[in-house]
């Protein structure tokens, strides 16, 4: 153990996460022999195994689960110690870490570009990911922020939000209720709904939409992406709940229509999230304020009409 370095934990850290050198290698910018290599020297500095291969799947031994454990717990130190020297050097430069729910990499990229041209010197690490891998990058304390809808349940964190979020139904232009109004929510029990995986913050919302009313939801296919869904939706395999931010683009090339349904649509809040005991760098605090002070300003002008709102409880 006393040969083992920084680089082979880091490296042996991104194979554990994916399961995969290949995409450890991607993600590292190594080649795959230059992973496996260094795969090697670690197992041969710790004297055990720590992946095993079964058909064309590897999996980490118990020895691996042991390191893997360690090596975020070093990983993490050596992070923070990174932020507390940044601190003293204020938020001009420094890293940031920033998680956004999928939903939100429609708009994030716009803020962040922004923020970055403010603050040059920062190096700026964005994750866009579904709820349950952004959930599980919070309680390992892997990111600095998370920019999401609603706060986890069951992890302390602070959640401030900084703009509205409205779901509308969306369906494809040539659809028969295309220029309804007034729909009611009865109306929409017999189509079929597009639907993102359990866990999903739409989801949520369709699912408690229909119970309020005390309906069946005709879910005709699950989908593990909104790019997906909306493909579905024009296609006219069904039709979805989304953010509206998801569906702008479709909407201004009218290939998607909104739905006038009555009491929509749901209007939820982005947030930005932190672990409640984190202590954030300049560089975070910098961020955090800027979402809060600008995020909502810059992003209602992206919407293309400012819609009745439905509160959500």
């Amino acid at each position: 153990m006393l040969h083992l370095t920084l680089r082979q934990l880091r490296i042996f850290e991104s194979v554990a996460k994916h399961l995969s050198f290949s995409r450890a290698a991607d993600e590292l910018h190594l080649t795959q022999p230059a992973v496996s290599m260094q795969i090697k020297q670690l197992e041969d500095s710790v004297g055990l195994p720590l992946f095993e291969q079964i058909g064309k799947k590897i999996f980490l031994t118990e020895a691996g689960q042991e390191m893997f454990h360690h090596s975020r717990i070093i990983g993490q130190q050596l992070r923070d110690a990174e932020d507390a020297l940044m601190m003293l050097k204020g938020a001009s430069s420094g890293r940031l870490s920033i998680a956004v729910l999928s939903t939100a990499k429609y708009f994030a990229p716009t803020l962040l570009a922004s923020f970055c041209r403010r603050y040059p010197g920062v190096q700026l690490k964005l994750a866009v990911s579904n709820r349950e891998t952004l959930l599980r990058e919070l309680t390992d304390n892997a990111v600095d922020l998370a920019i999401m809808g609603r706060p986890p349940e069951g992890l302390p964190t602070v959640a401030e939000a900084f703009a509205r979020n409205p779901h509308v139904i969306v369906a494809p232009a040539d659809h028969p209720l295309a220029k309804a109004r007034k729909i009611p929510i009865e109306r929409l029990a017999r189509e079929t709904f597009l639907v993102r995986e359990p866990g999903s913050g739409t989801r949520f919302l369709l699912e408690r939409l229909f119970s309020e009313h005390k309906l069946p939801l005709n879910a005709g296919m699950e989908m593990s992406s909104n790019e997906t869904i909306k493909q579905a939706v024009m296609a006219g395999m069904g039709i979805s709940l989304l953010s509206m931010y998801t569906v702008l683009v479709e909407l201004k090339l009218g290939r998607l229509v909104v739905l006038n349904v009555a009491g929509l649509p749901i209007v939820r809040e982005w947030c930005v999230v932190h672990r409640e005991r984190k202590r954030l760098s300049p560089v975070a605090v910098a961020f955090k304020e800027y979402m809060l002070r600008e995020g909502a300003e810059m992003m209602k002008h992206e919407l293309p009409w400012p819609p009745k709102e439905r509160a959500s409880a």
